[in-house]
């Protein structure tokens, strides 16, 4: 066994790494950058170094830095994670050169599965059903438009490189082909530096269930059951469970035996996800699944697997880089009860899920039997716009699938996480879900039911708004209350009166505030025993939690955030825009196009605009016909949230 392990990552999986090499006696080492020079994953480690400013391709994927650290700190061997340069074969040559040992697989089992095409084509010579497509080199866009036409729409368009649902595009029509293959490639291009796409047919009630492999050095390969991820967005896990609802024992045998395949194809060693479609539309069955891809490193939904096996996958990684055996056959893997993992992300549901940045002013994460919470985040941290927004991975384990998801809703329901908005609300719902609870969802479910789940505008939540409204007026008496106690010689004025005597009826007052950024009016109605504030005549809901800081109250109801502050008036913090024509940045991020310029004329709905954040594209729309008359940022620049980007006047 190594002695010392250089952590390639940062967040949840560099803490969930580096608690798995204390216990094996490893002294770990933790690089970050800029921005994460006070994370939890660096203080977790035994030593840290810096690598870098904030941008991930000016920190954690400068190989030759990394490879300098790992000299310079000694380190036995390197443990990548998942993202960044897990699945980088010149990284895993690089640690060779150097002499220092890549925990993953070997370079050539890396190239030969890190591109989508050539996997494809790998596993049709292996005989592993694949996906009816179009998977070769020639990436004409004409050419690509007439495959697509002969597959049969709907199609799905998938970056050739990378994962992670980014470069993938569904096409239904014809007509829209075109457009869906260029944002496919663009962000291909940004993500993975590789443009290149595949064509596959699009399973019209897809599952998407992948299978654990482990194997050695010395010709062993065995699987440790599957894992069912069909719960997404686009194209993104959203919740996932071992095992799969509905899996029939021999059809877990075939995929399974299907997978072990693939990776014998290959060479490989370590830990690997063989990832499969399969047509839902009647029930899993043998004749309905295909190869997708196969992802070259540990998964972020690895816990639900270590969940219903009981083994630590980290570990196993450990030892077989270390080049021991793999320490259980085939017919000794378990397959206990049912573990389902919910990814906590610092996003927007109400508003398609837009990454949302900021300090977490607090975090309350569950405990308790059956649940583990994996995070790499504290109370104080920052979220950031330069990487993946995860919060934390809750996951609950329980003798049945009913039990684990009551567990798992129980648990994200007493979650707290407030300053940065976050989806666990709609988690929470997801796990409730009639349909999903009964086995009967594919791909499609969280955008056919995002009514249901909380996914749209909900509207203002006036009991939340009344309690934050209460608070900044109870904020206010006290500074009141403060000063007249600090001012003795200051005769008293009737202004700074605090109780409801008024020479006639009842006093009341109405104030306005910010709810999300949105002017409302609160009222107070002061009587003897204090203030009554209403919004919209409804009271505080005192089942919430309220957080205050310095500058807002952030009031959590069912997991929901609303985010009251004071208005200040004087500096027009009442106008946030949208109806006087600018088109601002809904979140930090790089502005990747500007679509328009000034003197275009725009209909209402057009795109002007594209924003790059949290490795995903958001494109921006004309709220209103009109000519742009102003523009005042620049492709490729940052820009903050709230940012102007350019101003839409009305056609006269």
């Amino acid at each position: 066994m190594f002695s010392s392990v250089l952590i390639a990552n940062r967040g949840e999986i560099a803490c969930r790494i580096a608690r798995t090499a204390k216990r094996l006696g490893l002294r770990t080492i933790a690089v970050y950058s800029e921005a994460d020079a006070g994370a939890l994953h660096v203080r977790l480690c035994d030593e840290a170094h810096g690598i870098g400013a904030p941008p991930a391709r000016e920190s954690y994927l400068v190989i030759e830095r990394l490879i300098e650290v790992a000299l310079r700190a000694r380190a036995d061997c390197v443990h990548p994670g998942y993202g960044f340069l897990s699945e980088n074969a010149e990284f895993a040559e690089a640690c060779a050169r150097a002499g220092v040992t890549f925990v993953g697989p070997p370079p050539t089992a890396i190239r030969a599965m890190g591109l989508k095409d050539r996997a494809k084509a790998l596993m049709q010579k292996a005989g592993v059903p694949v996906v009816p497509g179009y998977h070769g080199e020639r990436q004409q866009p004409a050419f690509l438009k007439e495959k697509a036409y002969e597959i049969g729409y709907p199609v799905l368009i998938k970056a050739v490189a990378g994962g992670g649902g980014k470069g993938m595009r569904r096409v239904s029509k014809h007509a829209e082909f075109d457009d869906a293959l260029e944002a496919a490639q663009r962000e291909a291009q940004n993500a993975f530096g590789d443009a290149r796409v595949l064509i596959e047919k699009y399973v019209t009630a897809p599952r998407h269930i992948e299978m654990q492999v482990f194997a050695d050095t010395h010709g062993n390969a065995i699987h440790l059951n599957e894992r069912d991820c069909s719960l997404q967005r686009r194209h993104q896990k959203v919740i996932e469970e071992a095992p799969a609802p509905g899996m029939p024992p021999e059809l877990r045998a075939a995929m399974g035996a299907a997978a072990v395949q693939a990776a014998k194809a290959v060479g490989y060693a370590g830990a690997g996800t063989v990832e499969f479609i399969a047509d839902g539309a009647k029930g899993l069955r043998l004749d309905g699944f295909w190869f997708m891809e196969m992802n070259t490193r540990l998964q972020v939904e690895h816990p639900v697997t270590e969940a219903i096996t009981g083994l630590d996958l980290v570990e196993w990684q450990f030892r077989v880089a270390a080049g021991e055996k793999l320490p259980l056959t085939q017919d000794q893997v378990a397959l206990a009860g049912h573990a389902v993992e919910a990814r906590i992300y610092a996003e927007d549901p109400e508003r398609g899920f837009l990454p949302s940045t900021g300090r977490l002013v607090a975090l309350d994460l569950p405990a308790g039997e059956g649940i583990r919470v994996d995070t790499g985040v504290e109370p104080g941290s920052e979220i950031t716009p330069y990487y993946d927004p995860m919060i934390a991975k809750v996951i609950a384990h329980a003798p049945t699938r009913s039990a684990a998801l009551d567990l798992l809703a129980a648990a994200l329901e007493r979650t707290v996480a407030a300053g940065p908005r976050t989806n666990v609300a709609f988690l929470a719902k997801l796990c409730r879900a009639d349909g999903f609870r009964a086995g009967d969802f594919d791909t499609g479910f969280i955008e056919r039911n995002a009514a249901a789940l909380g996914a749209t505008p909900q509207g203002l939540d006036q009991g939340a708004a009344a309690l934050g409204a209460a608070r900044l007026l109870a904020q206010d008496t006290a500074r009141i209350a403060q000063r007249l106690d600090g001012a003795p010689d200051e005769p008293p004025s009737p202004w700074d009166a605090t109780d409801g005597f008024q020479l006639s009826g009842s006093r009341s007052v109405e104030f306005p505030i910010l709810v999300d950024g949105e002017a409302v009016r609160a009222q107070a109605r002061f009587g003897p025993i204090g203030p009554n504030v209403t919004v919209d005549g409804i009271t505080p809901d005192a089942s919430a939690r309220a957080i205050e800081t310095v500058d807002a109250i952030y009031v959590l109801r069912h997991g929901r955030q609303t985010t009251v502050r004071r208005a200040d008036t004087s500096i027009g913090a009442l106008d946030h825009g949208g109806s006087d024509g600018r088109i601002t940045a809904p979140m930090h991020g790089r502005l990747l196009a500007l679509l328009v310029q000034k003197g275009d004329k725009v209909e209402k709905g057009q795109r002007v605009a594209v924003i790059e954040a949290m490795k995903m594209e958001h494109a921006l729309t004309a709220q209103r016909a009109g000519i742009v008359t102003d523009v005042t940022a620049a492709a490729g620049s940052q820009v903050a949230e709230g940012a102007k980007l350019l101003t839409i006047e009305p056609l006269a």
